[in-house]
């Protein structure tokens, strides 16, 4: 007889990896990760930490928290830490949801959204994109209900690299009770011309405690590996409830002595910023050359829209095309992410890369789509 799981395991998606990891000679530009590797006293911090490996870490997390915090001058104790910001974003799931609740969200978005609602048996409310593959704040206000316990705001959204202005965010908390946690997943807010200022949304913490800003030191500051996330929170109810329902120890000393030195590295994120900035604008122009929709990138990826197939195949064509694209593109050594396993299927997910990687996908890209 076979192991009887939970009903919830038959409902939770499969997060959708890229296809392959560390292969010689691809350019990889499925996990929108920074071309940048960790800055060398990062490494050493790293190192140093490693050789207390056989003591756990500070349970408190202390140096990293007040890093930040003095970084950003949110009180300590409104600091949350996670194994990434999935885990913190899964634990704020199991905190907040159960069945009869709802959890509001624009879709496409980001792919572990679903799972909140799958894990916790509340209902998931999506709300389309507008044609500019941007949230429509009004649309998702419009969703909350008495049941609403959860607004997920992706900015810039994963996966449509777009952005929305700080003011809607604003009119956005205005009509949302105080009662319901509203998360703005900014884990790409560093590439944001958008957003101007990293400092610029943590003025919102001031005016609403129902605030959240979910951010990472897995893409600029080139920590991916290391998993390391964070949340900027209005209220430290958060903070303690989405340490509550986690096991101890989430976040180890290596990751938290890299992530302490990164942090005070701002001279080397600023330069990573405006270098990638700068590949965003060339990778635009030339997908763009070949005649191709990409939304206004806001982050260090773009979304691509392909050539219409004939209606005539349906939505299956449009994903069958999808797939020999992709499967194209992997045979001339470069990896992206599709579109369907993302939310939108027809289309594209593009990592901003070095201009050689970038180079390259235009030009198998350009082979593709013009042959």
């Amino acid at each position: 007889m076979p192991i009887e799981f939970a009903e919830r395991i038959r409902r939770l998606p499969p997060y959708p990896v890229a296809a392959g990891y560390d292969l010689d000679g691809m350019a990889l530009l499925a996990s929108n990760e920074t071309p940048f590797g960790p800055a060398e006293p990062v490494v050493r911090a790293a190192s140093v930490a490693l050789a207390r490996a056989n003591r756990y870490p500070d349970p408190s997390y202390a140096p990293l928290r007040h890093a930040l915090a003095d970084r950003y001058g949110v009180p300590v104790d409104r600091i949350a830490l996670g194994c990434g910001s999935c885990d913190i974003l899964l634990a704020a799931g199991e905190a907040l949801l159960e069945p009869g609740a709802e959890v509001v969200y624009g879709w496409p978005a980001f792919s572990v959204y679903p799972h909140l609602a799958a894990a916790s048996g509340a209902r998931a409310i999506t709300v389309p994109l507008d044609a500019d593959a941007r949230h429509d704040l009004d649309a998702i206000a419009a969703e909350v209900t008495v049941a609403t316990r959860l607004v997920l705001v992706c900015s810039p959204n994963n996966p449509t690299s777009t952005s929305v202005p700080l003011e809607q965010v604003e009119r956005l908390l205005e009509r949302v009770p105080a009662h319901v946690c509203v998360i703005l997943d900014e884990a790409y807010c560093e590439f944001s011309l958008e957003l101007g200022d990293t400092y610029a949304s943590v003025e919102l913490l001031r005016r609403w405690p129902n605030l959240v800003l979910l951010r990472t030191f897995s893409k600029v500051y080139g920590l991916a590996a290391m998993r390391v996330g964070y949340a900027l929170c209005g209220s430290e109810s958060f903070r303690m409830a989405v340490d509550q329902v986690r096991q101890p120890f989430y976040l180890g000393g290596a990751a938290q002595a890299a992530a302490v030195t990164a942090l005070g590295l701002q001279d080397e994120v600023e330069r990573r910023v405006v270098a990638t900035i700068a590949s965003r604008d060339t990778l635009l122009e030339g997908v763009r050359g070949l005649g191709l929709w990409v939304a206004d990138s806001d982050a260090n990826f773009i979304w691509v829209r392909l050539p219409a197939t004939d209606p005539d195949t349906g939505e299956e064509g449009v994903k069958e095309a999808e797939a020999v694209l992709v499967a194209g593109l992997r045979d001339r050594g470069v990896l992206v992410r599709a579109g369907t396993a993302l939310g939108g299927p027809g289309c594209l997910r593009v990592t901003v890369g070095s201009d050689a990687e970038n180079a390259r996908f235009v030009a198998a890209l350009g082979e593709l789509v013009q042959r």
